[in-house]
């Protein structure tokens, strides 16, 4: 091998087969996360070097087949067929190879190098399975090893795989399937039809399996290299074959059952559902049991958390005696507002809430390397389904009625792009634990005993604007051939590699606090010259101008100037709301993103709440602010969970904008009743 060129390694595999903890294994921080270019379809690539040579690693989306389904499938075949690859790495799951070999069996007839990982070994071996890898190599005429990508400190076997494959350009044999493609008639007329080299790197053996199975991209391209004689006995045979894709699946099955006879072996016999699983898959209490799993593991993440809110606590107590320090050292009185009241004050913020995504990540990615994901996806699977999305968007859901960053967070489990997208576009209707602190507060000041009424009403609404969001933004998102559930069993239980998973929780942590800290400091900043004034009086400050100015466009929302500032507010932070809110009626110095009050402003706001807003605007300011974008870090994490700034404005604008919407006709509706 060159070691000079980088060479480019592409995972392949199905879903939940482990791509992604081999990819953050041989990677580490040394990965970039984006879409496909013109395709709404996550792309993940790494680099790392080994033996003195370069590797790009690709990891390519978690697909069933090669089959022209969905953009997830035809990106990889794609990317395959463009000869980018030196090397293609197929996972498979050890512990239910008939099934998880389906893959090798769609990629035989493809000429790029490959080779083999049988992944998740350790779990075969608890099950009593024993694999013979080198039979299965010698019948592949490919490299195969047994691997668990969770135990990186055995990878030995994986390195000395991938460089056989590299040098010795090992190449899938498919004269076994091949034989077996035979005995299907309509397949053999079909493949004395297709022309040599159709699609450059896919054999006539592959290109005609896959004509046969209705695959239309393939139907197409064989099609246009045929004249028109043979164009016409093409479609003739391809018409006369319903069962295409039956007769090739049952082929594909009897060949990988071939490739196993003599090299699995099984000593225990197939265990029953375990008493957890029996629970959770029960008519009645199955749900109930999978929300409280869920809810506990909420629960769970804060402990994590709390050094990490210290640590916020720490940094907020600085403002003051680096405001004096900078005071008494004559430092210009715009310097130390932007040091303390943007910059510390900012950084209090972010690691408080990121504290919580941490413990959401940890907990939650302990769940799914156990099996416990799964299990709860299971469940919800139907459910979900009618929302257009998959089982996994439930724990998304419920976390973010503790954090929605968090809850944004959560979606990454979530394979398809598309569906990853909308439910956090979900996620943003479900009010978040600083919401719950407000609202509450609020309704029980201007509504008294009717304060219940107000909460039951927010929880109405929510359901609504769920089911309106999914209808609006599912048809582009969500292609109605996406529209699936998830074909899976329940798999069994793992034990956790925390060294795997530490790693990928720490380094998922600061590429969020990254990035959010860009978006965070910026807005903040924005908002603060917003606030800013030299002589400390509200009525000179731009916001107050601009209030001002707007008003008889916001009383259109039945908000005031002042109720719309603190409207504002509420998009960096809930609590936010309330110190504008005080700070206008009192004539205080504005706050920053994630501010809180002063005793002193604090004392009478109730009163001067009751006294300077009416109970219809009163209502149309609690809807407002609870279905408005939930904050700022949240956006930031909705971006780096989409790589979509169009996607992400289109969600905040467009919850900007319905909050508004409800607003008004929370006002009319509070004009009828006072």
């Amino acid at each position: 091998m060159n070691k000079d060129t980088e060479k480019v390694i592409a995972l392949l595999g199905q879903p939940n087969s482990g791509k992604s903890t081999l990819f953050n294994a041989l990677t580490g921080l040394k990965q970039h996360v984006g879409n496909w270019p013109g395709k709404t379809v996550e792309k993940k690539e790494g680099h790392f070097e080994h033996g003195g040579v370069k590797y790009l690693v690709a990891d390519l989306p978690g697909t069933y087949s090669l089959s022209a389904n969905s953009d997830e499938e035809m990106i990889t075949r794609d990317y395959i067929a463009g000869g980018t690859a030196d090397v293609v790495c197929i996972l498979a799951d050890s512990s239910q190879l008939q099934r998880s070999l389906y893959m090798l069996a769609d990629y035989a007839g493809i000429s790029v190098p490959v080779f083999l990982v049988l992944n998740m070994s350790d779990v075969a071996a608890e099950q009593g399975k024993k694999i013979d890898a080198d039979a299965i190599s010698a019948k592949l005429g490919i490299p195969v090893v047994l691997f668990s990508a969770q135990d990186t400190k055995h990878y030995d076997g994986f390195f000395a795989a991938l460089e056989t494959a590299l040098s010795k350009k090992t190449v899938l044999d498919a004269s076994a399937l091949a034989a077996k493609y035979e005995q299907i008639a309509s397949y053999r007329e079909l493949k004395g039809l297709v022309p040599d080299n159709v699609i450059p790197g896919y054999s006539s053996v592959w290109l005609a399996a896959k004509a046969l199975e209705g695959d239309a991209p393939v139907r197409a391209k064989i099609r246009s290299a045929l004249d028109s004689g043979k164009r016409s006995a093409f479609d003739k045979a391809v018409a006369a074959e319903e069962k295409g894709m039956l007769l090739t699946g049952e082929r594909k099955f009897a060949w990988i059952d071939e490739v196993l006879q003599g090299s699995l072996s099984s000593k225990k016999e197939r265990r029953s559902l375990g008493s957890f699983d029996r629970l959770i898959t029960h008519r009645v209490w199955g749900k109930p049991v999978v929300v409280l799993t869920v809810l506990l593991g909420l629960i769970a993440s804060f402990i994590p958390a709390l050094p990490f809110m210290g640590i916020g606590s720490a940094f907020g107590a600085l403002i003051n005696p680096v405001s004096s320090l900078l005071n008494n050292i004559g430092c210009p009185a715009i310097i130390t507002a932007i040091l303390c009241d943007v910059v510390i004050n900012s950084l209090s913020f972010i690691l408080k809430m990121l504290g919580f995504v941490f413990g959401v990540t940890l907990v939650f990615g302990l769940l799914e390397e156990v099996g416990v994901m799964a299990r709860i996806s299971y469940v919800f699977d139907n459910t979900m389904a009618k929302l257009g999305l998959q089982g996994k968007s439930v724990m998304p859901f419920l976390v973010s009625f503790g954090c929605t960053m968090g809850g944004a967070a959560g979606a990454r489990v979530i394979d398809n792009w598309g569906q990853k997208v909308l439910t956090i576009a979900l996620a943003w209707a479900i009010p978040c634990g600083a919401a719950w602190s407000v609202v509450p507060m609020l309704s029980s000041v201007w509504f008294g005993a009717g304060a219940p009424l107000v909460i039951v009403a927010i929880l109405a609404v929510m359901i609504l604007h769920m089911w309106l969001t999914s209808k609006l933004f599912g048809r582009s998102l969500v292609k109605k051939e996406d529209r699936y559930g998830m074909i899976m069993e329940l798999p069994p239980y793992h034990k956790p590699k925390w060294g795997a998973l530490f790693r990928y929780v720490l380094g998922r942590t600061k590429d969020t606090f990254f990035r959010v800290l860009k978006v965070v400091l910026l807005v903040s900043f924005v908002f603060w010259l917003l606030t800013f004034t030299t002589s400390g009086s509200m009525d000179n400050s731009v916001l107050y101008k601009v209030g001002k100015f707007i008003e008889p466009v916001t009383k259109i929302f039945g908000l005031g100037w002042k109720t719309f500032m603190a409207f504002i507010a509420s998009s960096i932070g809930k609590e936010g709301a309330i110190g504008v809110l005080s700070t206008i009626f009192t004539d205080h110095s504005m706050l920053t993103v994630g501010g809180t009050v002063a005793g002193g402003a604090v004392a009478n706001i109730n009163e001067l709440l009751v006294a300077n807003v009416a109970k219809p605007e009163a209502l149309a300011f609690i809807f407002a602010i609870t279905f408005n974008m939930p904050c700022i870090v949240a956006l930031a994490a909705t971006y780096q969970e989409t790589h979509s700034a169009k996607w992400t404005a289109i969600i905040a604008l467009y919850y900007t904008a319905l909050a508004l919407v409800l607003a008004c006709i929370a006002y009319h509706i509070g004009l009828l009743i006072w």
